[in-house]
């Protein structure tokens, strides 16, 4: 009997040996399964962040862009009524040519 004795223990002691291997792989498994549970919130907050960041800084440039526009168009329109350098230089050229009858005229 004696020598039955330790073959029944090693097959109790077996299972409840596997019995705790498999809870540690649980519990381990559990852990890992909250920390990246934990790691996608952490992720997905700071993603959702960086993405208002960039929501606001797309917003100020469409509003810079919007200002550039107008502002072009203003200097646009201001350049478009002054007088072109060969419309004065056409307006000094008759008034050169008139210039010299005029001495004519006067005496």
């Amino acid at each position: 009997m004696p020598e039955e004795y330790p073959a029944s223990q090693q097959y109790f002691s077996d299972p409840n040996t596997r019995l705790r291997d498999i809870e540690e792989k649980q519990r381990l498994l559990k852990d890992r399964t909250l920390l990246i549970g934990q790691n996608l919130v952490e992720e997905r907050e700071s993603t959702f962040r960086e993405m208002q960041e960039m929501k606001k800084e797309i917003l100020k440039l469409k509003e810079e862009n919007i200002k550039m526009k107008e502002f072009i168009q203003r200097m646009s329109e201001q350049i478009s009524e002054f007088a072109r350098k060969e419309e004065l230089m056409i307006l000094q050229r008759q008034f050169d040519m008139f210039k010299p009858n005029l001495k004519l005229i006067k005496r």
